[in-house]
């Protein structure tokens, strides 16, 4: 298990959208869809992913930057599906308050793929 700053993870994410399998809070979780796509971007003082079916929202996740310490990077849950959590600490807890499931590793060079393409 690795960790990545949050900031590094955000940037890495906003190039990988079509690489989402799954977005989740503890409270809830979105899966991906053939007939949709995601955003994932700014929105005022946070940050926002969406998934959208043409130009309709279907799903929509607020995170405020500030309250994420870090992402932790658990490898491969299962073939192809690898796992992020995006962890905020208090002063007596730590929990995973946002988790990503991608089709593949983070890796730090954006060059190795193109913005907006499933690989």
């Amino acid at each position: 298990m690795t960790t990545i700053p949050f900031d590094q993870f955000w940037a890495w994410l906003q190039q990988h959208p079509n690489c989402i399998v799954r977005m989740s809070t503890p409270d809830a979780a979105v899966y991906d869809d053939d007939d949709c796509h995601w955003y994932i971007g700014p929105v005022q003082e946070d940050l926002v992913a969406q998934m959208l079916k043409g130009k309709r929202m279907v799903a929509e996740l607020l995170i405020s930057p500030e309250h994420i310490s870090y992402v932790q990077d658990l490898g491969e849950e299962r073939e192809g599906e690898h796992v992020f959590e995006a962890i905020a600490e208090g002063p007596t807890e730590r929990f995973a308050a946002y988790a990503f499931v991608m089709t593949h590793g983070f890796d730090e060079d954006p060059a190795e793929h193109t913005p907006g393409t499933v690989h």
